[in-house]
């Protein structure tokens, strides 16, 4: 890994302004999953760094003027922004080789769409947001007039807990918004992707003017470490992108010290196709299960198809996915790489054997590729003849499976949209814009594709209903969640 970067990876963990090792001395691996090789190591933290970290975090709110010195939050942000592009193409590879996602969508999602904005659009929001607002006079109880006064403050320290799967978008969206409104953060990356997270700790550190412990990065081999920042009555907030039952987990464990929460969790997303849609394009949709493996919350799962054009939009899905490219993710070419690791292999292969015993047809793929033999790898799989009460139609698979169900009208195909507990994301298709939208609007989804477009970037909220999640990343509705309203008044 060293050969094909310029700077080494970083093993050690930010903690209270310094760059750390694990107390214990403990490291542990971080694997290729396109290779199954370990890249390098990293510093294995225990509770005990979680908790300097927690105690640096809250030192940092509570004695510096960090919360209140906008121009300082501006510099920081802005000194860090220079120092992420400087090494983006190092950080490029990484993510390539931690991630397994392929180089083609680094130019997007994974990479440079969130470095062009994620940490300049809450910045510009320093500026602009009323952090005091004048109310009119009221007269009072006493018959006094009364001057009144709304006041957004920072909540204080925040737990920032990321996945696996973009990290790096996640963690710079996050960082971006919990620092940008005064927050200090400790940054719990997944145990599988750890480079990105202590790369960033590394330019903290060494390239900007950060109070020591307003940023903290915690690396370690137990998910359960991450979970001292929800049971800390020093986390004031846990923003936590991940899966369902995790987030279930969180939002009990912080219920102690009621403990506010920003839910960030799974999807079983609906493409619905209506009857005047141009089928060809629509049914393009259906690959993007294979994007990244099929391992993105807002990825659209199932395709709902016309009854009357099932068969005809079948073929045409059999055809895209005979054809999709994948394997090593260092080709420019490749759309979909490995599942993350052999425990997600297993999960998602758990399902496809699911949805055959429950009598779906497994039209492609479904198998490991025999051209692949390192690496966790499943072919891109296509079920057809889908009722929506099974199992692969109802639960979060997380891998590079698409499941087709027919649909009698637009009442039918919005019923079975939104027979799901989850409710993150989707897209409708039809022959003009405001078609789509109409159905759109009955969809209880956070977030909808109409006929195409890309409901993505820093400033467009980003969410669920039901199980998907708690609350709102980016845009005005994020940056609020991690401010404080107080409210003032006084005799006038």
């Amino acid at each position: 890994m060293t050969e094909k970067l310029k700077t080494r990876p970083e093993s050690r963990m930010l903690v209270d302004g310094e760059l750390v090792d694990a107390l214990s001395g403990k490291t542990f691996g971080n694997v290729n999953p396109a290779t199954e090789e370990v890249l390098g190591q990293v510093a294995d933290g225990s509770v005990e760094e979680m908790r300097r970290a927690i105690s640096a975090a809250r030192r940092a709110f509570d004695e510096t003027d960090w919360s209140t010195n906008k121009e300082l939050r501006k510099r920081c942000l802005g000194q860090l922004q220079e120092a992420l592009e400087s090494e983006r193409e190092e950080l490029r590879e990484e993510l390539i080789l931690e991630v397994g996602c392929p180089r083609m969508i680094t130019s997007g999602p994974q990479l440079d769409l969130p470095l062009a904005d994620a940490l300049r659009y809450p910045t510009k929001l320093i500026d602009e947001v009323a952090w005091v607002t004048d109310l009119p006079e009221l007269v009072g109880m006493s018959g006094a007039p009364n001057k009144r006064q709304i006041r957004k403050e920072a909540v204080g320290v925040a737990g920032a807990i990321v996945p696996w799967n973009f990290p790096f978008e996640v963690t710079l969206h996050k960082l971006g918004q919990i620092l940008a409104t005064g927050n200090t953060v400790v940054l719990k990356p997944a145990p599988d992707t750890p480079f990105n997270a202590t790369r960033i700790g590394r330019l903290v550190a060494e390239k900007t003017d950060f109070p020591a412990g307003v940023v903290n990065v915690v690396t370690s081999s137990d998910h359960l470490v991450g979970e001292e920042l929800v049971l800390s009555p020093e986390v004031d907030l846990i923003s936590f992108t991940g899966s369902t039952v995790v987030g279930q987990r969180i939002m009990e464990k912080g219920a102690a010290t009621l403990k506010r929460v920003f839910l960030e969790l799974g999807g079983k997303s609906a493409a619905i196709v209506l009857e005047d849609a141009d089928l060809p394009t629509a049914t393009m949709m259906g690959m993007a299960v294979c994007f990244h493996a099929g391992q993105g919350c807002a990825i659209p799962t199932r395709m709902l198809l016309p009854r009357s054009r099932y068969d005809e939009g079948v073929e045409l899905l059999k055809n895209l996915f005979a054809g999709i490219p994948y394997g090593d993710p260092q080709r420019p070419d490749v759309l979909m790489g490995p599942l993350i690791s052999a425990k997600q292999r297993a999960r998602v292969e758990g399902y496809i054997d699911k949805g055959v015993k429950e009598g779906a047809t497994l039209a492609v793929g479904g198998g490991r590729p025999a051209h692949l033999p390192k690496g966790w790898y499943v072919e891109p799989t296509l079920f057809t003849d889908v009722d929506n009460s099974m199992t692969i139609a109802q639960e979060e698979i997380f891998g590079p499976v698409l499941v087709v169900i027919p649909f009698d009208d637009e009442d039918d195909a919005v019923r079975i949209a939104n027979d799901s507990r989850y409710g993150l994301s989707g897209s409708v298709f039809s022959g003009s814009v405001e078609h789509s939208i109409a159905v759109a609007n009955r969809i209880r989804t956070g977030s909808l594709s109409i006929n195409g477009g890309e409901p993505y970037g820093a400033d467009l909220p980003f969410g669920g209903h039901k199980h998907s999640g708690v609350g709102r990343q980016n845009g005005l509705a994020g940056f609020d969640q991690y401010l404080e309203t107080k409210s003032l008044a006084w005799p006038g």
